[in-house]
Parts: structure tokens; C-alpha cells; sequence
């Protein structure tokens, strides 16, 4: 997962945040009105001074009250005329960048729905959650205020010092000179300031996925007595956070601290000199007091400078993050359709000479399948057995493609998976997993996820076929909410309800991965003699454990090693091959069929091979 920040050499702030105009562009015209708006109102503030220094050497030298008065009525509408500006900024903005945000976070949402399983299984969900919400919260803020302020505030110090040049060009020599210092300071902050704040939001991601984990896996943590080991793994993510935020602070302190000092030496050298000039007669009362009244306008504009670099640095690495999930390449799409007949040496689901290996696996590690050859008749169930971690599920898995193939090809009545949209794959090959997921909806809403075009009859008959009666006895029957992930029902209920959701669309292709697992013996046999009846009319691939299970298929495959080594019916199997007989009976296993090692992943990750 790349969550380790780039060289900032190699990192351009302006280019990170350009990629953000596709989103920009609708709202532009009210973003550049906006900043026009801001720039009127900030460009009233630098008139201020000229006021006062009419007032000074006007009405207050030619000793005039009703002069000072008007000056003064003056000075209360220019006022009022920026505070009114800034309100109509701040109006103009806030609709669109909402809009940009929303538009940003369905365009990632989006994405992650089309991105394959193998970018799922290597990024944590904390990760992925923390760009749709906190980063996407960076770039609207970035948006709605450093992107102006920068603009707004760079046009009020070089239109102020053109105004300080004019009033006394000697004076506005002296609060140009740290303009070098200061441009240097803050380059070097930019740099140092890039990495910290990648790794504060890198981090932020990853406090994200403990909490995550730890709410969702609660009964774990509760049921094991871990909830201090949760905690103080979550203290110490909180603690490096902490560090973090600290460095990000001291950076911040240190050029703002350059920031303020360094002007602020400049302005009270220019009033030392200032008034020995108006001593000697060689510049007025009213020129030097707008003078001063104008560097100390320029003293916001000049002092925000830190921190609108460092928003605009953060904003710059939330969206290289947000960008970095939106560049992953997505599923590999095709275009094809799959014919009506097919003869019968090539119908029904074939594997030919099929290899894999999971994507971030180092390519001289042996891959987990190894040229598997197998033919799923037309019509015919299937059973696959195997010990654990010899790749049934990660073989059943590259039917509806959910991974593709490292080599060999699969083919649907004759027809290479590849070459059908996976639009249309899905909707031939229904699945049901071992781990049944549930969705926070109602039960007949995640039972119908399985067809989008399945009716209530379907969907009762579908929980028929699951022996799901228990739905009627819930509070609101079909329409009843699960919760998340459905952990108000139990294991055999959620894995009841998977089953129907794999079968209500009654799909031509159907893979089981040994979908009765969680059923308790009585509701086993009666789920079997209907799932039985469904059986008939496709063509499946069963994963089995159990040798009732097996009794559902017409014949049994026995993969080992990543290789599928017998093929026959499961009486056959039983008689002739040592291993298959040990995993079904536990009987020894002699000599001739003794199991082979679980092939692993490559990576490790042993449960993705099972």
C-alpha cells in the first residue's frame, strides 16, 4: 500500500492541486467572481490609510470638525462595504464546493466498486475511508479559502507596497528588505513541511482501520478479553499521530514566528525613520501615519502567508492520496456475448491449463493453481474437495473473474470469460461464499442483490430453496433491516440468506463455496433436497468439505497442490485415491493417495487460498 510519501523534490505542490480543475471547472465562474469580490474587499482596506491621511493633514491641521466628521463617516462605510464583500464571498462559494466535494467522493466511491479484488485485499478499508472523508474535507476547505487567500492576499501586498513606494519610496525600501529572507524561510518550510503532513494523514488513515476492526470485530475483542491490547495499540497509533501533529505545529510556529518578527522589525525601523523625517520637516504628519496605517494593513495578508502554504501543502497531499486510489487501474473490461448453444464437448464450465498467482506475489514464488484442467458439464454439479489451503476458493473465485487468470483461460458453454463484459459474466455465474457478507438493509433487499430483475415470488421461492422460513418470524418479515454486516442474525441465518441470494436470479452457472457450512444437520438436509431441485436445471461448482455435501454433485474433483489430481464420482474417489478418502473419512490414507502439503500464497495470506 503506498502510504510512504514521495521525495518532495520529485513532488509539485501547483501540479498536485491543478489535477483538481475537472472538478473546478462547472463552479469556476463563481470561484473567479468570488475572488474578484475578495480582492475589491481587501483593496478597500489599503484606502483606509489614504482617509486617514487627509484627515490628518486636512480637516485635523486646518483645525475643520465637520471635515474629521466626514472623514469619519467615511471610514465607517468603507468598513462596512468590506465586511458586506467578504459575506458575499463567503455566499458565492459555499453551494458549488459542496458540490465539488459530493462529486469528488461519488467519483471515489465509483472507482472502488470497479477496482479488482487483488486492490482490495493489499489496501486497509481505514485507508480508503479516511480519503473519502478527511482528505476530501482538505480540498473543500483548501477551496473555499487558501486558493482565494492566496490570490486575494498576493494582490494586497504587491498593490500596498506600490502604495508605500508612492507615499515614501525610501520608507518602502525598508519593508521590502525582508521580502529575500522570508521567501527562503518559506520554500525550506514548504519542503519539510510536504513530508510531515503526508505522514500525518497517512497515519490518520491507519488510526482509521484500528478503529474500524476494532468495532467491527467487537465480539472478537470482547469474547478474548483484548479490549487492553485494542487499546493500547490504539494509544500507541494516537501517540505517533500526536508526534506528528506536534512536528506539523513546531514547523508552523517556527515560519510563522519568522513571519511576524521579521515585518514587524522592518515597520518599527520605518517609523523611527519616518519620524525623524517628519522632525526635520521632510515628510508629513498625514503621509507618515498612512504609511504606517498601510504596512500594518499588510501585516494579515504578509503574517497568513504560513499557514495558507501549509494548508495548501496538506491540501496538495490529500489529493496525491485521493489521486493515488483514483489511478489504480480498474477491472479489465471486455466486450462480447456469449452464444446461445454450444457443442457439447465444449458447454458448460471448463477450465484449460489455468495458472495463478496473486498479483502481489514475487514472481519466482510458485503460483497457488498450476495448470488446472477440469470440464463442469452441461447440467452437471460438480463438488470440489481439497485440504485446507490447496486453492478452492481462490479457484472458484476466477469464474466470475473476481480474479483473472496468470495463465490458461476459462470458458462458459465455449465462450473465454475474458471475452464477455463482466456485466453480463455476472449476471451467468451467481456465487455464494463460505463468509456470507450482509449489508445494512432489509433481508429481501440483500436476498434480491443476487437479480436485479427478480420479483417477490422469486424472492420467496428463492428463500424456500434456502430454508429461510425464519424471516417470517422477524419483526417486519422480508422487509425486516439486517444491520450492519447482518450480525443481528445468526451464522446459519446469514449463510441461509447468501444461499438465496445466489440462487433467486436462477442463474446458468452457479458457484458454491461450501455454502452449508454454518447449517446444523436437520436444516442441512432440508436445505440439500431443495437446493437439489435447483441443481438440476444449471451448471455448478460446489466447494465441499463434508460428504453430504458431495452427495449433491454428479462427480467430485479432489484438488491438491494447486493441481487438480482425480476426477470421479465420490464412490470412485472413495475406493481408489488414499487422500481423498482421508479427507472425507479420516480413514488412513495408506501409501498410495497420502495428502500433499496446502499449497500457500505467495504472499502468505493462507486464507485467500483455500
Amino acid at each position: 500500500m503506498p502510504t510512504t510519501p514521495s521525495d518532495p523534490q520529485d513532488r509539485s505542490t501547483v501540479r498536485s492541486l491543478l489535477r483538481l480543475w475537472p472538478y473546478v471547472r462547472p463552479v469556476r465562474a463563481r470561484l473567479f467572481s468570488a475572488a474578484f469580490v475578495a480582492i475589491v474587499a481587501s483593496c478597500l482596506s489599503l484606502v483606509i490609510p489614504l482617509v486617514l491621511k487627509w484627515i490628518v493633514d486636512g480637516p485635523v491641521a486646518g483645525g475643520d470638525p465637520g471635515g474629521v466628521w466626514l472623514g469619519a463617516l467615511t471610514l465607517l462605510l468603507l468598513g462596512l462595504a468590506e465586511a458586506a464583500l467578504f459575506g458575499f464571498r463567503r455566499w458565492l462559494v459555499a453551494r458549488p464546493l459542496a458540490g465539488v466535494e459530493a462529486a469528488m467522493r461519488a467519483d471515489l466511491f465509483r472507482h472502488l466498486q470497479r477496482l479488482p479484488v487483488a486492490f482490495h485485499d493489499r489496501w486497509a478499508s481505514g485507508q480508503l475511508l479516511s480519503r473519502g472523508t478527511t482528505d476530501l474535507m482538505l480540498l473543500r476547505m483548501f477551496l473555499a479559502f487558501p486558493l482565494t487567500f492566496l490570490l486575494v492576499n498576493g494582490t494586497t501586498i504587491l498593490v500596498g507596497f506600490v502604495i508605500l513606494l508612492q507615499q515614501e519610496w525610501t520608507l518602502g525600501l525598508v519593508l521590502l528588505a525582508p521580502i529575500v529572507p522570508l521567501v527562503v524561510a518559506c520554500s525550506a518550510f514548504e519542503r519539510r513541511y510536504a513530508l510531515v503532513a503526508r505522514r500525518a494523514q497517512d497515519q490518520v488513515g491507519d488510526l482509521t482501520t484500528v478503529v474500524e476492526e476494532s468495532v467491527l470485530g467487537i465480539r472478537i475483542v470482547k469474547g478474548f478479553g483484548r479490549h487492553r491490547s485494542q487499546a493500547e495499540a490504539f494509544r500507541a497509533l494516537s501517540e505517533r499521530l500526536r508526534g506528528t501533529e506536534l512536528g506539523k505545529a513546531r514547523l508552523l510556529g517556527g515560519v510563522w514566528a519568522l513571519i511576524t518578527v521579521v515585518p514587524e522589525l522592518a515597520i518599527g525601523a520605518a517609523l523611527v525613520l519616518g519620524t525623524v523625517q517628519v522632525a526635520d520637516g521632510g515628510l508629513s504628519a498625514g503621509t507618515l501615519v498612512a504609511f504606517l496605517s498601510t504596512a500594518l494593513a499588510l501585516r494579515w495578508p504578509v503574517e497568513s502567508i504560513g499557514f495558507l502554504l501549509a494548508m495548501s501543502q496538506e491540501a496538495a497531499t490529500a489529493a496525491d492520496r485521493y489521486f493515488e486510489v483514483l489511478d489504480a487501474p480498474e477491472e479489465r473490461e471486455t466486450s462480447g456475448d456469449i452464444p446461445a448453444k454450444a457443442p457439447a464437448e465444449s458447454g458448460g464450465l471448463r477450465f484449460e491449463a489455468v495458472e495463478f498467482r496473486y498479483p502481489d506475489a514475487p514472481e519466482d514464488a510458485p503460483p497457488v493453481l498450476a495448470r488446472i484442467d477440469l470440464h463442469v458439464r452441461p447440467g452437471e454439479t460438480m463438488a470440489l474437495v481439497g485440504g485446507t489451503g490447496s486453492g478452492k476458493t481462490t479457484l472458484t473465485a476466477l469464474v466470475p473473474r473476481l480474479y483473472d487468470v496468470t495463465a490458461g483461460r476459462i470458458t462458459l458453454d465455449g465462450q473465454d470469460v475474458t471475452a464477455l463484459p463482466r456485466e453480463r459474466l455476472r449476471e451467468l455465474v451467481s456465487v455464494a461464499f463460505e463468509e456470507p457478507t450482509l449489508f445494512s438493509a432489509s433481508v429481501g433487499e440483500n436476498v434480491l442483490m443476487g437479480a436485479q430483475d427478480a420479483t417477490d415470488a422469486d424472492l420467496r421461492r428463492s428463500l424456500d430453496v434456502a430454508q429461510a422460513g425464519f424471516v417470517d418470524d422477524l419483526p417486519q418479515g422480508a422487509d425486516t433491516q439486517v444491520g450492519e454486516q447482518g450480525l443481528s442474525l445468526s451464522g446459519g441465518q446469514r449463510q441461509r440468506l447468501a444461499l438465496a441470494r445466489a440462487v433467486v436470479g436462477q442463474p446458468r452457472f452457479l458457484v458454491l463455496d461450501d455454502p452449508l457450512s454454518a447449517l446444523d444437520v436437520h436444516t442441512e438436509a432440508l436445505v440439500e433436497a431443495a437446493l437439489r431441485r435447483v441443481l438440476e436445471g444449471t451448471t455448478a461448482l460446489v466447494v465441499a468439505h463434508r460428504p453430504s455435501t458431495v452427495m449433491l454433485a454428479d462427480r467430485v474433483a479432489l484438488l491438491s497442490g494447486g493441481r487438480i489430481t482425480a476426477v470421479g464420482t465420490h464412490h470412485e474417489l472413495l475406493r481408489t485415491n488414499g487422500e481423498y478418502a482421508w479427507l472425507m473419512s479420516g480413514a488412513d490414507p495408506g501409501t498410495t493417495g497420502a495428502p500433499e502439503p496446502a499449497v500457500r500464497s505467495a504472499t502468505g495470506a493462507e486464507g485467500r487460498a483455500r
